[in-house]
């Protein structure tokens, strides 16, 4: 019994390196759960913003937005970034540090450029719809795009990732249709879905 048992964990053991050999496996789900935080934040700000100057913007879309409104709704959406990616950079390295890993190896970087991919093309997407004043759009295209560097990189870390992935594209294209909706099912995708990944990741790896 203790001859199987020695080589159940040698298997395990076996199992953890090769890993750690392919996959970035030190994502903390203090990192999700602080980039939902920071979203949900982001959004009330937001809608504090809107109430103070009178703005409906489930009933024009946006449309009739004044320059000095999407300058401000995009410095709150870049605090958000900000703030999220240090609050998630932070978590990761404690996690890496933690289990005695290395921050920054080959999976490391194969998991940055998965995502960073996706990611770029979904800004330059994204400015380019602000450019040409089609607003509405902006917050479904950040749900798929994000949704889709998840799905791009989940190969490199932890595959729970990828279900993350799944339901913003899922947002994202349900945004696209019901575009009265968009920021709600924006908040919806980076504020609580980030929340709830976050704690299932949580107390699935870390507790």
């Amino acid at each position: 019994m203790n001859h199987q048992q020695d080589q159940l964990e040698a298997l395990h053991e076996i199992r953890n390196i090769m890993d750690r050999s392919s996959r970035f496996i030190s994502l903390s789900g203090l990192s999700g759960l602080s980039a939902g935080v920071t979203a949900l934040a982001g959004a009330a700000v937001v809608k504090w913003y809107f109430s103070q100057h009178n703005i409906n913007y489930y009933n024009n879309l946006g449309s009739k937005l004044s320059q000095d409104n999407i300058v401000f709704i995009l410095t709150v959406a870049a605090a958000v970034l900000i703030l999220g990616f240090c609050a998630a950079l932070y978590f990761t390295v404690r996690n890496t540090r933690k289990k005695n890993h290395r921050i920054w190896d080959n999976q490391s970087r194969r998991l940055l450029l998965n995502l960073a991919i996706p990611l770029a093309t979904g800004g330059a997407f994204c400015a380019i719809l602000i450019y040409h004043n089609i607003l509405y759009l902006v917050a479904p295209a950040m749900l798929v795009f994000y949704g889709l560097a998840l799905l791009n990189g989940s190969k490199y870390t932890l595959g729970d990732i990828r279900y993350l992935g799944i339901f913003e594209v899922i947002l994202g294209l349900f945004a696209s249709i019901f575009v009265s909706y968009g920021l709600i099912l924006w908040t919806v995708g980076f504020g609580m879905l980030h929340i709830v990944y976050g704690a299932l990741v949580y107390f699935k790896y870390e507790r």
